[in-house]
């Protein structure tokens, strides 16, 4: 369905139980939007959290874009967003390994611009050479141009005992046409052939929302919203934040009811629907 760009009625007061909050940790896949279009209402319900001076983040596991792609990309659908405000799983990689494996060789499953993190990080990356299988480091990411050679070359390099880094478990995420297969579906292939367990860097550790929290500043009520139980509402579980599960990317009410850690503190349809109340 197109998104409606018709101009949003500033008169919309947000929910009683955002009103209460300061700030807000989105999730993009299945929470702001799916796909190329919002949730329902979704740029609505941000203009309205924005005119409210909340302060917002957005963090997303997904690491087939760059920070700037994802900024162009919330513009697009109505969005207002600034670089500063976009925390990206790519980018915390780029940071970690900044820190800890500069000058490494590097074999990463992923699409150019996971490329473009580890290389920034100070890392040479070995893909398509013949010393791939040799890399000192493997980075697992989301990607839909997984082969088998890049499984064989992970695997090798895993079995002759290099690092191993991936940016979510997520078996799946949310496209309009269903459900897709997710990092955690390749991760697992390549875990399972090595008989090696990866390092997650995304959600649900913490890195991400601490990332945010560190953009946004103090605060006395952060709220974090998503539509995962096991990256989302676990990840805000690990900073001590209060979560919010919208039933947009996936996750159904049966899921939710049948959930016992972690259980988010409050679920809504779609995030309009948390921000600004039942359409």
């Amino acid at each position: 369905m197109a998104a409606d760009r018709r101009p949003y009625d500033r008169s919309v007061p947000l929910s009683p139980l955002l009103a209460s909050y300061d700030q807000l940790i989105l999730d993009l896949d299945g929470c702001v939007y799916v796909g190329d279009e919002p949730t329902e209402r979704a740029p609505e319900a941000i203009a309205a959290l924005r005119d409210a001076g909340k302060r917002i983040a957005f963090v997303t596991n997904n690491s087939r874009l760059r920070g700037e792609d994802y900024v162009q990309r919330l513009w697009k659908m109505g969005i207002q967003a600034s670089l500063g405000e976009v925390v990206t799983v790519g980018g915390a990689v780029q940071h970690l390994l900044n820190e800890t494996c500069q000058g490494q060789a590097a074999f990463v499953i992923g699409t150019a611009a996971m490329i473009e993190h580890v290389e920034a990080a100070g890392l040479r990356v070995h893909n398509g050479t013949d010393l791939a299988s040799r890399a000192e480091l493997v980075v697992v990411s989301g990607t839909e141009d997984f082969v088998f050679d890049d499984l064989r070359v992970a695997v090798q390099a895993l079995r002759r005992g290099a690092q191993f880094f991936a940016t979510g478990r997520d078996p799946t995420y949310p496209m309009p046409d269903g459900l897709w297969p997710g990092t955690g579906a390749l991760l697992s292939a390549v875990e399972y052939a090595s008989d090696r367990v990866a390092t997650i860097v995304g959600k649900p550790a913490p890195q991400l929302f601490q990332t945010a929290l560190d953009r946004m500043g103090p605060s006395a009520r952060t709220l974090v919203v998503g539509d995962k139980l096991d990256s989302d509402i676990a990840a805000a579980r690990a900073v001590g934040l209060d979560a919010a599960l919208v039933l947009s990317g996936g996750t159904t009410a049966a899921e939710v009811a049948a959930a016992v850690d972690p259980r988010p503190d409050h679920v809504a349809t779609t995030l309009a629907a948390l921000v600004l109340g039942p359409a």
